[in-house]
């Protein structure tokens, strides 16, 4: 069924939200956020600067070399006026590869191994400024990726606090535009930074089919529907609590 989404109502309720949950889980921290350039770490920053106040919010760009489009990430934090660092992690990346090769006898890593780890030294990096500057990890994921698996588990799907995991890419584009960021953010092509590939190249379908799969529940090719399903099921585990065995022991801590 045909929904509508109200872009302004909803980003005032995720401010709202960001507020509450730093009073009750780090009053007085900062939002700590990985700063790409595209639409969702741009609305993430943007919300948790109208959340908290710009002050309060630490941008952190984290280049793998040379990043042709780290000039729109540094477009973002001028606009918001935030404070910022730029953490190249192309050393400790080559260093992982490289350790990796040396103790197992010239092996290289995986295509998907190499693929995660930057993600995962991002996080990383993340957790190295969080600590030192009193912050909370803002996650940047989006239910459209969400939902088909687009992440990696322990790098970007990682964070204390997620403001727009549960809205798909077209709404994550027009709550930013309800934050007033520049077109040129909120439009910016997601591209891997790996194989030149955009998003939807890797996955083989749009956002914007995908978008009204997950919220209408139509999808015209059944190809495309097929792979969506497969692609959500393979990858439930990314959006689960870790499981943990379970036994008979008592557990007495007096709760408040």
């Amino acid at each position: 069924m045909a929904y509508t989404f109200d872009a302004q109502k909803t980003k005032d309720a995720i401010v709202t939200w960001i507020r509450d949950w730093f009073e009750e889980n780090g009053r007085g921290c900062n939002a700590i956020v990985g700063i790409s350039g595209g639409k969702d770490s741009s609305c993430v920053a943007a919300l948790c600067a109208e959340a908290l106040g710009r002050d309060r919010v630490i941008g952190i760009l984290m280049p793998n070399g040379e990043q042709f489009d780290i000039d729109m990430s540094k477009l973002l934090v001028e606009h918001l006026g935030i404070r910022h660092y730029i953490f190249n992690i192309k050393d400790a990346y080559q260093a992982m590869q490289s350790q990796f090769e040396a103790v197992t006898g010239d092996s290289p890593l995986s295509t998907q191994a190499t693929t995660n780890l930057g993600p995962r030294l991002r996080m990383t990096t993340l957790y190295l400024y969080a600590q030192t500057f009193n912050g909370r990890v803002a996650n940047t994921c989006n239910l459209s990726e969400d939902w088909v698996g687009y992440s990696t588990k322990y790098g970007d799907a990682a964070g204390d606090f997620s403001p727009c995991s549960n809205l798909t890419v077209q709404e994550v584009k027009a709550v930013g535009r309800a934050c007033g960021l520049p077109d040129v953010l909120v439009d910016k092509v997601p591209i891997d930074g790996l194989c030149g590939k955009t998003d939807e190249d890797n996955l083989g379908f749009t956002y914007a089919t995908l978008d009204r799969y997950i919220r209408e529940g139509i999808c015209e090719d059944d190809a495309i529907r097929e792979k969506i399903d497969t692609r959500h099921v393979r990858n439930l585990f990314k959006l689960q609590l870790m499981p943990a065995f379970q036994n008979d022991l008592p557990i007495l801590a007096k709760k408040n």
